[in-house]
């Protein structure tokens, strides 16, 4: 097996974000094992996909163990699975909470979980969160008591395993991201939306992308939350 080439771990790979990350990976050559709860099975030798429900811990197992057995490392693992679902707190029910924190809270534990050994037994690795910027700045036309309490749990994990990680030479950072222009949403609520960045427009994937390359390339660089909202984080 050669094990030289690095490899990344991409959850909720199977559009948007995900697919933007996995394509920008590959073309640095690095080898990618991609997973949502539906992808296509990939003809290309240094893809990997794998299919499953991401907050379930089997299937976090499953993946990061499907970059060890088919390319022998980790060296990245991008947290990117995640769903919105904005509601006042008093019409959510208990089936979309569980639904929530399973998909943006269980997913970045028990992959990180498993992913660690492994990035400790090589001396070192990356683990990049996704999160959003209305975990610190709520809007009061936006219930998103859920997205602050998935993510915020996410951006706080963030510095906090960046510390515990440290020593193992295991950098830990988040995106946290304002609207960018993805299946998320609908493409006619994107006017609107506009106006929520003091950029006055919407962010595009490629924002995001060039983001997470950054922090893959700075090594001197953990804990860090790098907003990609077109100022909005700023403008408070």
């Amino acid at each position: 097996m050669n094990t030289e080439r690095k490899v990344v771990i991409v959850t909720g790979a199977s559009q948007g974000l995900g697919a933007a990350f996995v394509k920008a990976y590959r073309e640095r050559g690095w080898r990618v094992v991609g997973n949502s709860r539906t992808i296509e099975v990939s003809d290309d030798p240094d893809y990997i996909t794998v299919s499953g429900d991401i907050g379930k811990p089997e299937v976090a197992r499953k993946v990061v163990e499907t970059a060890l057995n088919q390319f022998g490392r980790i060296d990245t693992l991008i947290n990117n699975a995640g769903i919105w679902r904005p509601g006042k707190i008093t019409e959510i029910s208990e089936e979309l909470f569980r639904e929530v924190m399973t998909t943006n809270v269980d997913s970045v534990f028990f992959t990180t979980q498993a992913a660690v050994p492994a990035m400790q037994k090589q001396g070192g690795g990356h683990i990049v969160q996704v999160s959003t910027s209305f975990v610190e700045h709520p809007l009061i036309g936006v219930p998103a008591v859920l997205a602050s309490l998935s993510k915020g749990a996410v951006t706080a994990a963030t510095r906090g395993l960046a510390m515990e990680l440290a020593p193992d030479n295991i950098r830990v950072n988040a995106v946290s991201l304002g609207v960018i222009r993805t299946p998320l949403h609908s493409p006619e609520s994107l006017e609107d939306k506009k106006s929520l960045a003091p950029l006055n427009r919407v962010g595009e994937v490629e924002d995001v992308v060039r983001a997470v390359l950054y922090l893959e390339d700075s090594n001197f660089v953990t804990g860090e939350i790098s907003y990609v909202d077109g100022g909005r984080t700023a403008g408070h």
